[in-house]
């Protein structure tokens, strides 16, 4: 079996301003010392893993990622890549929290991943 994914952790320099931006953006509560639970989508994490120059990312799933960037650009965050598709794949965007960690967002449909008609991705 594999090893399960059991923890997340973002950093920057102000913990109140992390605190705040990912409890108003995503809802994510966390105490005075930042600890924070998440949901999952399932039981089983997407992933993948890839050729290009050295990064992790986390993905958010929302329902409308273009309403979602302009709630992180108002929340002190801002915006790498607008909402654009991956045709058969899914719909993402990419921002950048207060303290500049690289993140994106995954727009969901019913609660899964929404896949645009088209051919898909190679």
């Amino acid at each position: 079996m594999p090893s399960p994914i059991v923890f997340f952790d973002i950093a920057g320099p102000d913990l109140e301003a992390q605190r705040r931006f990912y409890d108003r953006v995503f809802g994510l509560a966390s105490t005075e010392f930042g600890q924070v639970s998440a949901p999952v989508a399932g039981p089983m994490l997407a992933g993948t893993l890839r050729q290009d120059p050295a990064e992790k990312m986390i993905y958010f799933g929302v329902d409308d990622v273009t309403a979602t960037l302009d709630l992180i650009v108002e929340s002190g965050g801002g915006i790498v890549a607008p909402r654009f598709e991956v045709p058969g794949v899914v719909v993402l965007g990419l921002f950048t929290d207060p303290a500049g960690n690289r993140l994106g967002l995954v727009e969901l449909e019913n609660g899964v991943a929404k896949i645009p008609v088209g051919a898909s991705a190679v």
